[in-house]
């Protein structure tokens, strides 16, 4: 199998003043003994250019939580993933659960933003992931399986993308998957993209996204196919996102 090297992503959502430069800070000063795991925040859109300037030539990269698809244009309110690679980005999450329920974006949509990442040379990090309804149907491996055919685009590789797991009914309530549900979807992930991508789909890295914490992330990297995290609330705070790193 390839060696996927480890990522570990925290999303601050719509989190993080100003001063909160300082928990930043702290995860710079932090990581420089984490040497098995690449690092990655991904903070508002309005901290990106201040949190990139200062994390440069240290171990912590910076990304965006989502884009426009488009580069440029009348789109009041929008950022465009030029806009952000200018800022000094170096991913940006797409398709995020959140986004796909609060804001309506279907497979189609995420598929069109990863493309944008792409072309502004940036990484995309496409997340996919079942409700609890969907779950509780027996439809959870179906729907993750629909939304890597509709939201990955051709061309992907294992430079270009990686792909987050995120069963929504986990993210922000404490609850988490087994142990066994986690390896089954990711393995069946893994296999759909071997089977579609080959090579490239071989080193896409799976991260777990869903009420990651320091008490659980050992057991979940652990298993088989799943390359790090998206960590939510948890990468709020340096002491509890080092101690996800070193896990």
């Amino acid at each position: 199998m390839t060696q996927r090297r480890r990522l570990v992503a925290g999303n601050w959502k719509m989190n993080g003043l100003r001063a909160a430069r300082a928990e930043f800070d702290a995860m710079l000063s932090g990581a420089a003994d984490i040497a098995d795991c690449e690092l990655m925040i991904a903070p508002s859109f309005l901290l990106v250019a201040d949190f990139a300037a200062a994390a440069k030539g240290g171990k912590v990269a910076v990304g965006a939580q989502d884009c426009h698809a488009k580069a440029s244009g009348a789109h009041t309110g929008d950022v465009s993933a030029e806009m952000l690679a200018d800022a000094g980005a170096s991913a940006i999450i797409v398709g995020h659960s959140e986004r796909r329920t609060d804001h309506g974006e279907t497979d189609e949509t995420v598929k069109a933003k990863a493309e944008a990442a792409w072309r502004a040379g940036l990484t995309a990090i496409i997340c996919v992931g079942e409700t609890e309804g969907e779950r509780d149907a027996g439809q959870a491996l179906s729907v993750v399986e629909r939304q890597i055919a509709g939201s990955v685009p051709e061309g992907a590789t294992a430079a270009n993308t990686v792909i987050a797991y995120e069963p929504v009914w986990a993210i922000g309530t404490g609850r988490t998957p087994t142990i066994a549900d986690i390896k089954e979807i990711h393995d069946a992930m893994h296999a759909q993209l071997v089977a579609r991508f080959g090579g490239e789909g071989e080193g896409m890295r799976l991260l777990y996204g869903g009420s990651v914490k320091p008490g659980n992330a050992a057991e979940i990297f652990a298993v088989e196919n799943v390359d790090g995290g998206l960590v939510g609330g948890a990468s709020l705070k340096a002491e509890d996102f080092l101690a996800i790193a070193r896990a």
